[in-house]
């Protein structure tokens, strides 16, 4: 829910009444939210946290072209170092209505706004031939500027990455990082990077989605490391973020982070139900803050319930209890 007036100190989810596979940043004095729509890629903002369940949505992409005008999914936008300067590129993948025709596309935004103007500027293959069907794709950045792709793809609905020469080119062949599971290993996809410490922590999610045992999982790397080498990566014994019956959220995972507005606490971006149903319908975007557990990986928790009233992010101007500094890059 969001703001209905006076500024809060808490705010409650879920941040927008529909949107799976949600996706934010804080940017220059606004938060920017999107999620699936499924037709386009629609984007909205807010200065603070308890606006933007009635911010405007914005579309900022749609597409005429067949092969990639429907079944718009999973849109990330990521600021990067391109030949052309910095600039925002959006991530996301599409089909001309088919699923397994299912492709990865990046758009690359006009300078530093990312609500664009959005320009195409590729498909994202590992060669000029390549039609694997993929989906869910992300961007890994490491401290030193190299950049990897990461996403989703077949066959086996599994993780794989690939090096990139600039945000729109992928280089090399790609590769399967071998992810579990936890018992439900029909699907592992939502790949997304956390770096902290001089650690990658390679957040994804398990199982069918309509199902309410959706779940986080994730790998670990050193960032000295080849990401590019399955040896690298280690599998966090246990899940890392999954159903609360106890607080009715069922099938939280597709995620992303974001850091507050004044930079010191860190926080997840995730879709989640209220029904233990199997079904797609009812998955909504909602945000929490996580911490750091003692020996250095993040520590998730619980997710929250829909009556839950969250403190705003630190330095939201609607008001929060200052945070402690955060070493995440």
């Amino acid at each position: 829910m969001g703001s209905t007036g006076e500024p809060a100190a808490t705010f409650r989810n879920p941040l927008m009444a529909d949107g799976p596979d949600p996706w934010m940043v804080f940017h220059n004095g606004y938060y920017y939210l999107t999620a699936t729509s499924s037709t386009e890629i629609r984007i909205r903002r807010a200065a603070s946290i308890t606006q933007l369940a009635d911010a405007p949505d914005v579309t900022v992409w749609s597409d005429r072209t067949p092969s990639r005008n429907a079944q718009i999914w999973a849109p990330e936008f990521y600021l990067l170092n391109g030949p052309s300067g910095r600039r925002w590129y959006l991530y996301y993948t599409a089909s001309d209505g088919n699923d397994l025709k299912h492709r990865l596309h990046v758009l690359e935004g006009g300078g530093n706004d990312p609500m664009g103007p959005y320009a195409y500027k590729a498909q994202l293959r590992t060669d000029p031939s390549d039609e694997h069907y993929g989906i869910d794709a992300g961007v890994l950045q490491t401290g030193d500027g190299r950049l990897y792709l990461l996403w989703a793809g077949h066959p086996g609905h599994v993780l794989f990455v690939s090096a990139m020469t600039d945000p729109w080119t992928l280089a090399g062949e790609r590769v399967n990082l071998p992810a579990s599971g936890f018992g439900c290993d029909e699907v592992r996809e939502g790949p997304v990077a956390l770096r902290r410490n001089g650690k990658i922590f390679l957040v994804y999610s398990a199982c069918d989605t309509g199902k309410p045992d959706y779940k986080l999982g994730m790998l670990i790397a050193d960032e000295r490391s080849d990401p590019l080498a399955p040896q690298s990566w280690r599998q966090y014994p246990r899940p890392v973020f999954e159903r609360s019956d106890a607080n009715g959220v069922y099938g939280p995972g597709h995620n992303g982070f974001f850091l507050s507005p004044d930079g010191t606490q860190d926080w997840i971006i995730y879709h989640a139900k209220a029904s233990a149903e199997y079904t797609y319908v009812g998955r909504t975007p909602r945000a929490q803050r996580f911490t750091w557990s003692p020996d250095g990986t993040p520590d998730f928790g619980a997710p929250l319930p829909l009556d839950a009233d969250i403190p705003v992010p630190a330095g939201d101007p609607a008001g929060a209890t200052p945070g402690t500094a955060s070493v995440r890059e």
